[in-house]
């Protein structure tokens, strides 16, 4: 074996995906890395991998012996070159694309020794994910994460499709733009020429699209890299991607119209499933009454019923102090043993989901019921909350209780748990929906102001701006979230186009006039130069791509993601500078 130096070579004739039977007999070269060895008394078999796929290679010792020594001299993931004749297997595998053929190989040439790979390079793989985090080069040698791209990929080409068929212009916006006070923390870049002055990392392009609607582009979009420096995980990363779109002299109707049918488009080419029906709506009060989240995952029910009135005042103190009472029902659940419902309440005690504890009441199938709090109430009243909570002989009804918003969000936890435990979370199941109708403002205690539930630009329902002055807390806001499954893939909104809106928005957030031109200045000036009626949305891109991959987590949909600190595990980001560089940058740390 050598390594080839030889620039002409031809490195391949075909891939490691693409012989089939019709090609027996052909001379062919091929190129990739090994992905295992066997030997077999006079034989060995050799699987080379590319980006294709797997092609076996066959070397026969009574043939070649000095050949086959030098196959059995490789080693795992080293790149090589063969020369060979297509054969027909005599052992064919159908779990391969190529099972049909093998190469009968007459050359190999070592192109790169490698290394003992840190882990084995598998579907099903020993490596921690720190492990495989730090070798990511590796990690995206495996058939998972290549499918995760190429659907990736697919997905990105797919949504440029529509969207340049609906008549939008791809068009790229800043990455380096002012720092902004609302949303998440800003990631901050200094600069060298200006000195004490900083550049940000955009959270979005909000600003420039709609810059770009008064600049007459009427229909925009890009793949938008994003930065956020925010707490992360699973469906977070401090840089991530939005299919980002803005659309001028449309209302509401429109853009959803536009982006339902992207959704159903892809639905149809990557997942071969035809949804004709349009997608439900509901209000932000209605998921949050009936789900306890702005993102209900609708594909089955157990909706939370609010047993607020039927079971306070009757001595039980937890319930009798607390703000709200509520429960869900668990079809079929009254054979749970008191080992499962001890589970059920350790996992609403976790500290991220803040439950006390527990209340459940079993509605046998001989028309009993048995509960955890039968001494404090009678089977007319544990009747009642059945009846209340729609529950039937055999169910179960499982309680929470406390202050109203982390009860809801409590049970909101306890019911996907309860979806993943009774397999109603189907994996291929599609349930979109649209959710509107949101507050426009909400109070931040801390800070005793108002801050925009989505951001300071987002228009006020037309029919409550009457209310903007005197009770802004009851004003809906011109918005909407697309939800898929209990993932939040998207949101957007109706936009401020009139300056004197725009200004009264901005004070209700506590910007004086000079705070709102210090910041704001270039928008609301442009919006004095007739600015269209205009509004968008951004959809999540890394969390569509996860979402339609059956994935959990996007960094598995992410060529080089953060791990759950922010951390580049593979290139060591971020890490300290120079002091040269910080001179430059006319930076100094305090001890």
């Amino acid at each position: 074996m050598y390594f080839c130096q030889n620039f002409s070579v031809m490195y391949r004739t075909h891939n490691c995906g693409e012989l089939r039977l019709d090609d027996a007999g052909e001379k062919v070269t091929l190129s990739g890395w090994i992905q295992r060895s066997r030997d077999l008394g006079g034989m060995t078999f050799v699987d080379l991998r590319d980006r294709y796929g797997i092609t076996q290679l066959v070397f026969n010792m009574d043939q070649d012996a000095a050949l086959c020594q030098e196959a059995r001299n490789l080693g795992r993931e080293d790149v090589v070159r063969v020369e060979g004749i297509v054969r027909e297997r005599s052992n064919k595998n159908k779990n391969l694309v190529t099972g049909d053929i093998e190469i009968e190989v007459q050359k190999i040439e070592l192109l790169s020794k490698s290394a003992l790979p840190p882990f084995t390079i598998e579907e099903e793989t020993d490596g921690g994910d720190e492990l495989r985090m730090k070798y990511r080069y590796l990690d995206l040698r495996r058939e998972p994460l290549k499918k995760n791209l190429i659907l990736r990929h697919r997905m990105a080409q797919e949504i440029r499709k529509y969207l340049d068929k609906e008549g939008f212009l791809e068009i790229e916006t800043p990455a380096l733009i002012r720092s902004t006070p609302e949303g998440a923390r800003d990631f901050v870049v200094p600069s060298r020429l200006h000195k004490a002055q900083f550049y940000a990392l955009p959270q979005s392009p909000q600003i420039f699209k709609q810059l770009l609607m008064i600049g007459g582009y009427d229909k925009y979009f890009q793949l938008a890299k994003c930065f956020r420096d925010e707490d992360l995980r699973a469906d977070r990363q401090p840089e991530f991607t939005q299919v980002d779109c803005e659309m001028s002299f449309v209302e509401k109707e429109d853009v959803m119209r536009v982006f339902e049918g992207l959704i159903k488009y892809l639905l149809e080419t990557i997942q071969g499933i035809h949804y004709k029906d349009e997608f439900p709506r509901m209000t932000y009060g209605e998921a949050m009454e009936k789900y306890g989240t702005d993102k209900p995952d609708i594909r089955f029910g157990m909706e939370i019923h609010d047993l607020t009135g039927e079971a306070r005042g009757r001595g039980f103190r937890v319930f009798d102090t607390a703000g709200f009472i509520g429960g869900i029902c668990v079809p079929g659940g009254a054979g749970y043993s008191r080992k499962q419902l001890d589970q059920l309440t350790d996992f609403v005690r976790r500290p991220q989901i803040g439950a006390g504890g527990m209340v459940y009441v079993k509605f046998l199938g001989d028309g009993s019921v048995k509960s955890s709090v039968d001494k404090f109430f009678d089977a007319s009243d544990l009747m009642m909350w059945g009846e209340r909570a729609g529950t039937c002989k055999g169910d179960l009804l499982l309680i929470l209780s406390g202050e109203k918003q982390g009860t809801l969000f409590a049970l909101s936890e306890l019911r996907l748990e309860m979806g993943n435990r009774l397999d109603m979370r189907k994996e291929g199941v599609f349930a979109p929906l649209w959710v509107v109708d949101f507050p426009l403002l909400e109070w931040n205690e801390e800070e005793k102001r108002y801050q925009a539930m989505h951001h300071p630009f987002t228009s006020p329902l037309p029919e409550d701006l009457p209310l903007l002055k005197d009770h802004p807390e009851k004003v809906r806001a011109n918005a909407y979230d697309l939800v898929i499954n209990g993932v939040e893939i998207g949101g957007g909104s109706v936009r401020i186009h009139d300056t004197e809106l725009q200004g009264r928005m901005l004070s209700l957030l506590g910007f004086t006039p000079e705070q709102a031109a210090s910041q704001f200045g270039f928008l609301l000036e442009a919006l004095r130069f007739g600015a269209p009626p205009h509004g968008g949305i951004a959809l999540g891109f890394d969390r569509l791509v996860a979402l339609f991959g059956g994935g959990e987590s996007i960094r598995d949909y992410i060529a080089f993601p953060k791990n759950n600190a922010g951390r580049d595990m593979m290139a060591d980001a971020p890490n300290f500078i120079s002091q040269k560089q910080l001179n430059e940058l006319h930076l100094r740390f305090r001890e």
